[in-house]
């Protein structure tokens, strides 16, 4: 029997108690990440926390790498954060230039909160009717008024389009703008390797580690520019931008088990998990396309694995949400416009299954879905 991708990711993990097709939100964790993390806490009882953190160097050494290889950027450019929101804010508050920023009319509204907060201004890129970034035109608009930075969140939270990242990259190159990514639902489940001013992501999604890590990954010549507010300098022991960014308390261990996961997934290798995440996508939609009460978002070749359900007969997604966990062991995410203000008008589901997902598995989601109708 020829052993899958989809089987080995299944089999290097806990069985699901369930049906989880939410890996948009948290995937689940593999066992060497999850026995990598507990090794870590443990060497700390035994030895202390920072001896441990010394000992564990090789291994957050390989995490950075891994990182590195899925953005273009170095492994010298990365450093841990607790999560994406807490990447971009070190970004902004550090940032010391002209305060503006272009984004996409369908942004994440923590960011745009985040950005907000800073004293950010935001404008709208173009895009078509889907919510797709119209790249020429962006071109357009970013030489005629050009912002202090392009931030691009290259596959968004309540819609599964991918977006054009490797060609807003070329665009933001060739008028020497800097490309701010956030890769939260990207990062392994599209192709990030654009070397940009800065990525940004989480650990919990389509890479499969575990939740409260991040990671920030800035280019040299953006580092250059950036002036962190904390901690001071010291000029007897002077530290650097990404050390400033990186100074406070963190969670070594989910970082050491976020290491493990994302160096599992570069052995599985990306091109493979990418290609089925495609393929998961195009099968979730055309098995729910036959549920009756919901209309799929997304064109059903749309190459990310994420599906969104918007209702048809007023069914409240928060509601269908909990009843298909407590009564079907679904799990799934409700999506409210808070996630996208600017675009989002009504509540949806997503569907977010990753490689093991089976045709089984969906059409049991699609018949519970069927069931929740009357709700």
């Amino acid at each position: 029997m020829t052993d899958t991708l989809a089987d080995r990711w299944r089999a290097a993990r806990p069985k699901a108690a369930g049906v989880h097709i939410d890996s948009g939100a948290c995937s689940r964790q593999g066992f060497a990440a999850i026995d990598a993390a507990a090794q870590h806490a443990r060497h700390e009882a035994e030895v202390g926390g920072y001896v441990a953190l010394d000992a564990a160097a090789p291994v957050l050494d390989a995490g950075r790498a891994a990182v590195a290889a899925l953005t273009g950027l170095a492994a010298t450019d990365v450093v841990f954060t607790t999560g994406a929101n807490h990447a971009l804010g070190l970004l902004l508050r550090s940032w010391d230039g002209d305060r503006s920023a272009a984004c996409l009319p369908g942004e994440y509204g923590p960011n745009l909160a985040l950005m907000a907060a800073n004293g950010f201004r935001v404008s709208a890129l173009p895009v078509d009717g889907c919510g797709r970034l119209r790249v020429d035109e962006a071109a357009e608009a970013l030489r005629r008024d050009r912002p202090g930075l392009v931030h691009l969140t290259a596959l968004g939270s309540h819609r599964g389009l991918a977006q054009p990242l490797h060609a807003l990259a070329e665009v933001c190159r060739d008028l020497a703008l800097p490309l701010v990514v956030d890769a939260a639902q990207a990062l392994g489940h599209l192709d990030c390797a654009v070397a940009p001013a800065a990525v940004y992501s989480s650990s919990r999604k389509w890479l499969a580690g575990p939740r409260g890590v991040g990671v920030l990954a800035v280019h040299p010549d953006l580092v250059g520019t950036l002036r962190p507010r904390f901690p001071p300098s010291d000029p007897d022991a002077p530290m650097t931008v990404l050390q400033k960014l990186a100074h406070g308390e963190a969670n070594a261990a989910a970082q050491v088990g976020f290491s493990v996961a994302v160096g599992e997934y570069l052995a599985v290798g990306g091109s493979r998990v990418r290609a089925r995440l495609a393929e998961v996508g195009r099968l979730t939609r055309t098995v729910m396309a036959g549920v009756t009460g919901w209309r799929v978002v997304e064109p059903v070749d749309e190459p990310t694995a994420i599906t969104t359900l918007e209702p048809t007969d007023g069914a409240d997604p928060h509601k269908v949400r909990a009843w298909l966990i407590a009564e079907r062991g679904v799990v799934t995410t409700a999506c409210d416009a808070r996630r996208a203000p600017n675009e989002l008008t009504t509540p949806v589901l997503r569907l977010s299954p990753h490689v093991d997902v089976t045709e089984d598995d969906l059409n049991l989601a699609a018949a519970a879905l069927s069931d929740a109708a009357a709700l």
